[in-house]
């Protein structure tokens, strides 16, 4: 009989992954960026939260425990009232090793299921069908059952089946074969990076740890930094038990699903958090129309502190942090305004991400290149790929602002990255402002 302790482990990684967010993670971690009003791993943390059986989430990854995480960590204890705690790695130890090293304090003899959730994903987790079905598979199976959420991908995009785990399922749900990044088709169905993991994990990743061990020596590695316990969850994990009868997929349903690797793919997470406000406690917090209020068309997030005056119009999918100041006239559409952001009088932002105390000058237009998936596909995804052409040049993306920057008044920035401190004094298209 499974007993009522689960532990949550969220994998946050560190400041070498998330390239491709940049200059947002130079201001702040990417799982800490805020989606929807919130940052992206309170939602997690959120949905977490709502399951009564866990007892204890851990944060795991390779940044430093500075004031900013602490603070973080703080606030998620006062706010959910929940045993929540960081644990840093010494070194990047990938997604399996942090797991294995911090083994005693994660997989503890009286933890009954070991969630593990990654920090950069977005969508509706649902951890109450998950382990519902892992208790299922582990009534009747001694060696342990683990649980992993799937979701459909389309063939169309051959890129998004290359850049996540393939997965070949059975009619009883089982992960008979797993491939990690394939070069060519596998499956119609991928890895969504929320897992369940039996307690006999353990087992599992020292046998990893001991092949590393035995591989190092066997090949003789001249390389004094390789670590044997540098361990992949996907690569070494799942690649070993899938079709062993202990790894089964719950498939992802009424919700969305998506990675968070780029800011296009943040302004289409932004979009899809806010949709599911509706239908949630959290709807009183999506903006509403009103005398002295400012026009709003569908779905938008305003911090209480913020300054909006009331002839601006805002909306669809626009969500505004603390202490921003929104001028007359303003026009903001499919955008994160951060805070401390200003917005002067009648400038027009569509398809951007503002960033921390940027100012925005009087009848500037600052424009980005949607990134979405194609309607027309069904489980098409957010494209995730490079930020250039094979030829160097800039693919057209949405607009972002890093902190600080100064946008003069009348000038269009389309298509641009702008890097933090830099104070524009004219109009900018399809170009990284160093």
């Amino acid at each position: 009989m499974i007993n009522q302790k689960i532990k949550a482990v969220i994998l946050v990684a560190g400041p070498q992954k998330g390239t491709r967010f940049r200059p947002l993670s130079l201001e702040v971690p990417k799982p800490l960026f805020p989606v929807a009003g919130y940052p992206l791993v309170e939602h997690h943390i959120s949905a977490c939260k709502k399951v009564e059986d866990i007892d204890e989430i851990i944060l795991l990854g390779f940044y430093q425990l500075d004031d900013q995480i602490s603070r973080f960590v703080d606030d998620m204890k006062r706010k959910y009232e929940i045993n929540l705690r960081y644990l840093q790695e010494y070194q990047p130890l990938g997604t399996a090793g942090g797991l294995y090293h911090f083994r005693d304090q994660i997989i503890r003899a009286d933890a009954s299921a070991i969630i593990v959730i990654h920090a950069d994903i977005f969508c509706i987790l649902p951890l109450k069908e998950m382990i519902q079905l892992y208790k299922d598979k582990n009534q009747t199976s001694e060696n342990g059952c683990h649980i992993v959420l799937g979701t459909h991908s389309n063939k169309v995009q051959p890129l998004a089946q290359s850049q996540h785990g393939n997965m070949v399922i059975s009619k009883t749900n089982e992960v008979s074969h797993y491939v990690e990044k394939p070069e060519s088709y596998v499956s119609g169905v991928i890895n969504c990076g929320v897992y369940i993991f039996h307690p006999t994990i353990k087992q599992a990743l020292a046998s990893i740890y001991e092949n590393n061990q035995r591989s190092a020596r066997e090949e003789e590695h001249d390389n004094s930094s390789y670590n044997p316990e540098l361990m992949f969850i996907e690569k070494h994990l799942f690649s070993h038990i899938a079709g062993s009868g202990q790894l089964f997929c719950h498939m992802l349903s009424n919700s969305f699903w998506g990675s968070m690797k780029s800011a296009g793919s943040a302004i289409f997470a932004n979009k899809q958090y806010l949709s599911s406000y509706r239908n949630s406690d959290l709807q009183l917090e999506l903006a509403k129309n009103g005398e002295g209020k400012p026009e709003i068309l569908g779905d938008v997030f305003i911090h209480p502190t913020a300054v909006v005056d009331p002839t601006a119009k805002l909306g669809p999918n626009v969500s505004i942090g603390s202490h921003c100041i929104v001028g007359a006239g303003a026009r903001v559409k499919e955008s994160i305004i951060l805070d401390g952001a200003e917005l002067r009088e009648n400038c027009c932002l569509l398809h951007c991400i503002i960033g921390w105390r940027c100012l925005v000058g009087a009848w500037s237009r600052i424009e980005g290149t949607p990134q979405e998936p194609n309607p027309n596909y069904p489980y098409a995804l957010v494209n995730n790929e490079s930020l250039f052409h094979s030829d160097g040049k800039l693919i057209p993306s949405v607009t972002v602002l890093g902190c600080n920057v100064v946008i003069p008044r009348e000038v269009i920035v389309l298509n641009s990255i702008v890097l933090p401190h830099k104070e524009l004094n004219g109009s900018h298209k399809n170009q990284i402002i160093l």
